[in-house]
């Protein structure tokens, strides 16, 4: 081990003493760069099974690309958020109702060992006695996720530098999809990494436990040392395989236009290799390393990536990198359904039945991610619907495209034995997503920074309602309008930061029309949508007396019908108002749904049958649909028995087959 770290020490100081003379002048990218790649890391790693560690040191080429100079540098160090009990990262875990205390060897850490810059021609500036801890969004001295580092000499605008790092970790036991368990690793989050430089200042958020990452473009040019015979996936292409002394081999992965690098590494898995070709697609090679317990579903994984490559290229645009890697974790490592730039984690169970989209499901979501996050690089911190919540309305019109029917499914005895409900088939996550929603509809603006959500609605707001809205704008202003305004934000902002601004402009400018009203309130605030019927009542119009006003008695077989159609909750939206009558004929009124009630009167030959508002369901953030009709004729007592029946005989199953097993 001594040895081990003498010539790490001593490759470092090669390193630092090639490294450029003070901050140099603008470098523009390479020719073909799609990115501004202004921070490229060179990365060397080791993996010590024994104790659990990783040993590594990288330059950093970074590009001051802000209007502003700065005189220091900010690092993330995320794996410091399972340093001690006190972080921020678990904090936030224990107020979102998560107080089991991690086990003794569960915790992990980043130590950064050294930090040097150039100093001027032929000096190397020592800056690791100024490295300093700071906690840019709480104060909370015990967090150690953001690290800061005083420079001698500002970088300025158009200027770049070299930062050279040596630095170790202590792998967790498995937190936030990142650790080991067993010989089974996997690195997410797992080096010094910059933040982000923008014009009003570092943004480099402490770890928090509801969002994710923010990071700049570049080159990612890196060597992993591992024991001989484990297998590698990793972030760009594998360009080379060295087997060293010692028993243990390198595997140098390069990627160009990402902006972050995750790998993993296991003797178990199984490689299996298969290309997607579309007639006006890139092709792309798909890796998957799966698990030997699920060999069988190898058609699956590739069938949900290709789904996702074919629908988001065509939709969106072409996915730009020749290579995609699928992991399949293993079994309790928490490292499931998680995206790096072209590669992500998959998920699913050793029994899978057809007719349910798992693995499809997650696949296609973390392939999805490729282009809300890997493609178009939102801030995850600050605005984390820009990825999570237009990927998962995106998955889901693709899962809808490529894996129907699909069915819900419960899972008894620990989870581990399927039962699909073949006659209720799964809906583009309206129902599933709305009742999520429902849950915190007003518990934070979309527009608070995603960091501060309280920590248990960032799933349900950032997911669910922001697929809600995209869904619902997709039933107002049509698929061609909002596919147009989506593939324009995509293609504007590959490569780049965009604001929600930005994405708001791309739908106006596909609609055709000012959306600001519906943004004021799905995004800036947190009133609740609910229209329903208050009131209906259909009766025979009395007979006219001979001055013309109207008497007792029968009315001659006509009908007056009143419909009072009400707005329960504060958000407002145009919805039709459509009455049934028992002739079958229809009255439909569009109402801008603006006043609290709007009341529509019918005379006719008809009595009115029932009353609906938004029957096409055009409005999903409608938080209660059991309002939303009235009826004259009801049928409540055929629906009863149909469903009574139906649990009967489901219970009755359950029953039997509990029985059988014990």
């Amino acid at each position: 081990m001594r040895a081990r770290l003498v010539l790490t020490f001593c490759g470092f100081c090669v390193l630092c003493g090639s490294a450029a003379s003070g901050t140099q002048a603008f470098d523009q990218p390479a020719p073909g760069a799609r990115s501004p790649r202004n921070a490229s890391y060179d990365i060397e790693v080791r993996l010590e099974p024994g104790d659990r560690s990783l040993h590594g040191r990288e330059r950093i080429h970074w590009r001051n690309i802000s209007a502003h100079p700065t005189s220091e540098l900010q690092f993330h160090l995320y794996w410091n958020a399972w340093r001690n009990a006190e972080s921020t990262w678990l904090r936030e875990r224990r107020l979102g109702g998560n107080t089991n205390t991690p086990r003794g060897d569960a915790w992990g850490w980043t130590d950064v060992r050294a930090l040097r810059v150039p100093a001027g021609p032929g000096r190397i500036d020592d800056l690791t006695s100024r490295i300093h801890f700071v906690a840019p969004d709480d104060g909370n001295t015990a967090d150690r996720t953001v690290i800061a580092v005083p420079l001698r000499m500002p970088v300025g605008p158009n200027e770049s530098i070299d930062i050279d790092l040596e630095w170790s970790a202590k792998i967790p036991r498995p937190f936030s999809r990142t650790g080991y368990i067993d010989d089974y690793y996997f690195f997410g989050q797992w080096f010094p990494k910059l933040g982000v430089l923008e014009d009003s200042g570092w943004n480099t958020h402490q770890f928090h436990s509801g969002t994710e990452f923010y990071s700049d473009y570049g080159v990612y040019d890196v060597r992993m040392t591992v024991p001989r015979g484990f297998v590698v996936g990793a972030s760009g292409v594998e360009l080379d395989v060295k087997d060293n002394a010692g028993g243990t081999t390198v595997h140098h992965f390069h990627g160009e236009d990402i902006h972050d690098f995750a790998w993993t590494t296991s003797p178990h898995f199984l490689d299996r290799v298969q290309t997607f070709e579309h007639p006006t697609l890139p092709r792309v090679r798909m890796r998957l390393l799966l698990q030997p317990e699920h060999v069988g579903q190898e058609a699956r994984h590739f069938a949900a990536a290709e789904a996702a490559l074919k629908y988001y290229g065509e939709w969106f645009g072409p996915y730009p990198y020749g290579n995609i890697t699928v992991v399949d974790p293993a079994f309790q490592s928490v490292s499931g359904g998680m995206e790096y730039p072209t590669l992500f984690t998959a998920g699913t169970r050793w029994i899978a039945p057809a007719g349910v989209t798992v693995p499809e499901s997650v696949t296609v979501h973390e392939a999805g991610h490729q282009f809300w996050y890997g493609i178009v690089g939102s801030n995850e911190f600050e605005h984390a619907w820009m990825d999570e919540g237009i990927n998962t309305f995106s998955e889901a019109r693709a899962d809808e495209a490529a894996f129907t029917p699909n069915y819900v499914v419960r899972r008894y005895f620990g989870g581990f034995i399927p039962w699909v409900f073949r006659d209720i088939p799964v809906k583009r996550y309206v129902d599933d997503g709305l009742a999520n929603y429902r849950l915190q509809a007003e518990a934070d603006a979309e527009a608070t920074p995603s960091f501060r959500y309280w920590p248990s609605t960032g799933v349900n707001i950032t997911y669910y309602k922001t697929a809600l809205w995209l869904n619902t704008l997709e039933r107002f202003l049509g698929w061609p309008a909002l596919q147009r305004s989506m593939s324009t934000y995509f293609d504007r902002w590959k490569f780049h930061h965009p604001q929600p601004s930005d994405f708001f402009q791309a739908i106006t400018e596909g609609a055709g029309r000012d959306m600001t009203w519906f943004f004021d309130q799905v995004y800036r605030g947190s009133n609740t949508f609910d229209y329903g019927v208050q009131e209906l009542v259909s009766a025979p119009v009395p007979p006219k007396l001979p001055d013309g006003s109207e008497g007792g008695g029968a009315g001659g077989g006509r009908f007056r019908t009143t419909v009072v159609a009400r707005r329960f909750g504060e958000a407002t939206f145009p919805v039709d108002v459509v009455t049934t009558f028992a002739d079958g004929s229809q009255k439909t009124e569009h109402w801008d749904g603006v006043e609290r009630r709007a009341m529509y009167v019918y005379d006719g030959t008809s009595r009115a049958r029932s009353a609906q508002v938004d029957p096409k369901r055009v409005l999903l953030l409608d938080v209660n649909y059991t309002n939303n009709s009235r009826t004259l004729e009801p049928k409540a007592a055929q629906a009863s028995l149909k469903w009574s029946l139906k649990w009967m005989a489901w219970l009755q199953d359950a029953l039997l087959t509990y029985g059988f097993l014990v």
